[in-house]
């Protein structure tokens, strides 16, 4: 079990917090707002009203105790910037902030979040992708040119060993995971030997430019 602090109880938040906390962890919630924290209190571990902009708030809390600390306050640069720089400063090891532009991310990623995230802009390109491959049926965004992409296996792949198409090599693509079967399970670093059925999914991780020669098989 880890233990995470959420700072800002708003529907991202809320929403962080509570997954969070199904899957077993211990999750302290803090917002300005007394109206969010009673919503999240049932739904996680902790909640309480307070600032986390003040320093000594984080210091009663024990901060640097937390395994991870999201700050999920997207809105206002200032203030996330700034409980981003204390929580820091307090020697929590992980700091993940939510963003909402640019300017925001780079704010964040000079004063030492570990990590920013931009929902909005994460979600538009997985929908822009799902949208425009259809036979693309799940996304992730690695990098600006890199991805993991799930897709159906192509026609002219059927009945073949990973070794006889040697997609590494040809493609410049790596096949880390299949699903098959009714219930789609993963086969996990499939072997040479594999042969793929034409109910497969791979599930295939490379470049952009690489992932899309493989679509269009």
């Amino acid at each position: 079990m880890k233990t995470f602090l959420v700072i800002g109880l708003g529907r991202f938040g809320n929403a962080v917090a509570a997954e969070l906390c199904a899957l077993g962890n211990e999750v302290l919630g803090i917002d300005t707002k007394a109206e969010r924290v009673q919503a999240a209190a049932n739904c996680i571990t902790h909640a309480i009203t307070a600032d986390a902009r003040d320093p000594e708030v984080l210091k009663e809390i024990s901060a640097h105790s937390f395994d991870c600390a999201i700050v999920a306050i997207g809105g206002d640069i200032g203030t996330s910037a700034l409980i981003t720089l204390c929580l820091k400063e307090q020697g929590v090891e992980r700091v993940v902030a939510k963003v909402s532009s640019d300017t925001h991310k780079k704010v964040l990623e000079k004063i030492g979040a570990d990590r920013v995230v931009f929902p909005e802009y994460e979600m538009g390109v997985k929908l822009a992708h799902a949208l425009s491959e259809s036979n693309v049926l799940n996304f992730i965004e690695l990098s600006e040119d890199a991805s993991i992409v799930e897709i159906p296996v192509p026609q002219d792949w059927v009945h073949k060993t990973l070794r006889e198409l040697d997609v590494r090599n040809r493609y410049g693509v790596n096949i880390i995971a299949l699903r098959r079967g009714p219930k789609h399970a993963f086969v996990i670093a499939p072997g040479g030997e594999d042969v793929l059925e034409p109910t497969d999914v791979v599930v295939a991780l490379g470049r952009d430019k690489n992932i899309n020669r493989i679509q269009k098989l």
